[in-house]
């Protein structure tokens, strides 16, 4: 990782790396956001590299996720073009190259770093100390719309079990069990953890435990967990992710919903000790979906650095 974003970085213009690089202490390192709409992200924006700077660019968030997160970043990236070309939402210039690599710090073997990619509907942190990988979050991946329902896209499906493996969970919540994870019969209509908000979200103890759910619904716990956690990373930081989350009680945490198990509108979260696991459709907007997954502790390496 630190080769391949020290290699781009050397490819790029003076102007070019004065818009992609920051320096690590600034506020921004924390400033994560995925609800961009047609803004840019701070960054270098792809559609401000030449082909072989896309390229290696491509290639630095390729290396740093699974075969199955890099498809759901290529997909967010792609219903731009869909949103534009087919929904006619958000402004004419709207498109796939309008997210944006960030590098805070600089990448060195020794000494903290980090890097980001960014635009809307996707962010991705990842934070280097001493050529170790410490933290790969705030991370969200979100999507409208989530099923393209027609066009040369049609079919698509970008987030395939966030929502589904949610509502089953749900679903198979019955009498006493199904009153301790309901939050409310309405949902709320967004995720409430975005940037400065995830440690007041987190504190939040309703919820259903999941000591309380039968073996089943416990599987499919560790079912979403996996989405969020490990499925979207390449093997050596899904390893290093599921080591860490040997480390929570899995029995005490929460699964909270909002909605009913039938309606459009749909949210959830899941809490433990350090872990924070939102979902959410927007209101009367079935298709467009939010959703991000925080290790509250570990955020922008902060078990291992002081927070800025």
């Amino acid at each position: 990782m630190r080769r391949a974003v020290a290699a781009w970085l050397d490819m790029l213009d003076p102007t070019q790396q004065a818009q992609a690089t920051f320096s690590f202490d600034t506020p921004e390192r924390r400033g994560w956001n995925f609800m961009l709409g047609s803004r840019r992200a701070p960054g270098l924006a792809l559609e401000h590299m030449q082909p072989d700077q896309k390229r290696a660019a491509l290639d630095i968030l390729a290396s740093s996720t699974s075969a199955i997160g890099f498809e759901k970043a290529e997909n967010i990236m792609l219903q731009q073009d869909i949103l534009r070309d087919e929904w006619g939402k958000g402004s004419a210039d709207r498109n796939r190259e309008r997210f944006c690599l960030q590098v805070y710090g600089t990448p060195t073997a020794k000494g903290a770093w980090a890097w980001r990619w960014e635009g809307h509907h996707l962010s991705l942190t990842f934070t280097m100390v001493d050529d170790e990988v410490v933290s790969t979050t705030p991370s969200a991946f979100s999507s409208e719309p989530n099923t393209v329902p027609s066009g040369p896209h049609k079919g698509l499906i970008v987030l395939k079990d966030e929502e589904a493996i949610g509502r089953k969970l749900f679903s198979d919540l019955r009498g006493v069990a199904r009153r301790g994870a309901l939050l409310s019969d309405r949902a709320p209509g967004n995720i409430q953890s975005t940037f400065g908000a995830e440690e007041r979200v987190a504190a939040q103890t309703a919820g259903l435990p999941v000591g309380d759910m039968q073996r089943a619904q416990g599987d499919l716990v560790k079912r979403l967990l996996s989405v969020y956690t490990t499925e979207v990373l390449p093997r050596p930081l899904a390893l290093q992710q599921a080591d860490r989350l040997a480390e929570e009680e899995m029995d005490a945490m929460r699964f909270a919903w909002a909605g009913t198990d039938t309606d459009r509108a749909v949210y959830y979260r899941l809490t433990g000790r350090d872990l924070l696991i939102e979902f959410a459709s927007l209101r009367n907007q079935p298709l467009h979906l939010h959703a991000v997954f925080h290790d509250l502790r570990r955020n922008f390496g902060d078990h291992v650095l002081a927070p800025t």
